[in-house]
């Protein structure tokens, strides 16, 4: 528990101290590069605050002038903050729209990243339309291809929705596949809310190419996605045990 709280008190502290200049660069289009910045600056000092180490193996390091579709694992709301730190490029995080509601952290929410409003029927379509002018314009998707936390029992994944790849694929842009090792052990989905020191650590693995692929082609990249994730979850629980 107190742990807990002293996480929650960094976390909300330093984003206090970061929210006004972050304020200023979410005014202009030009500079929501830095704002996207001010976020990094967040996770690290937070991770560092908390006493957390960043273990990440990179197995591929993505150009940070690059445009991927990333796609992670999620079983943690520490998810977030951790993709934050491990991948430096300026992408757009596709997330519930109820994150805007949130004061201060929602503002920035609505104005960097892609809202999914799961109440409302057009809500995915809108959302991908979204992303895919995000990705064209060359910045980068990052999603969770689960969408959402819903895996009963982590670290087994639940089935991939389609959303990543078709953007993907309509792009012609590189799937880049994360597997976040740990998160819920440090950040439980479970009341209470509760942090558990570990270190963070994470993998980054090759791109997938999509070039040349079409519609057609859906399934079998979200399959090769999946299956490269899992993998690696899989490997790691059984080093574990």
């Amino acid at each position: 528990m107190l742990y807990t709280i002293w996480c929650a008190i960094w976390f909300v502290s330093l984003y206090l101290v970061l929210f006004p200049i972050q304020f200023v660069f979410l005014q202009r289009n030009e500079w929501k590069p830095l704002a996207h910045k001010i976020n990094y600056i967040w996770g690290r000092l937070f991770f560092i605050g908390a006493g957390i180490p960043i273990r990440v193996e990179y197995r591929f390091r993505p150009d940070p002038k690059g445009v991927y579709v990333l796609c992670a694992n999620h079983f943690s709301y520490l998810d977030i903050a951790a993709m934050g730190v491990i991948v430096q490029n300026y992408y757009a995080f596709v997330g519930k729209s109820e994150v805007k509601h949130i004061p201060l952290l929602g503002y920035m929410f609505a104005k960097l990243h892609v809202q999914v409003d799961r109440a409302q029927p057009n809500s995915r379509a809108y959302s991908l339309a979204k992303s895919i002018r995000t990705l064209a314009s060359g910045r980068s998707i990052m999603i969770f291809p689960e969408g959402g936390i819903r895996a009963p029992e982590p670290p087994q994944m639940v089935s991939f929705k389609d959303g990543a790849f078709t953007m993907a694929i309509q792009q012609q842009v590189p799937i880049v596949p994360i597997t976040l090792l740990n998160t819920y052990q440090i950040l439980p989905d479970k009341s209470p809310i509760r942090f558990h020191w570990h270190s963070l650590r994470a993998v980054i693995h090759p791109p997938i190419a999509t070039t040349g692929m079409t519609q057609d082609d859906v399934e079998r990249l979200k399959q090769e996605t999946y299956q490269i994730i899992d993998a690696e979850l899989v490997s790691e629980k059984n080093a574990v045990t």
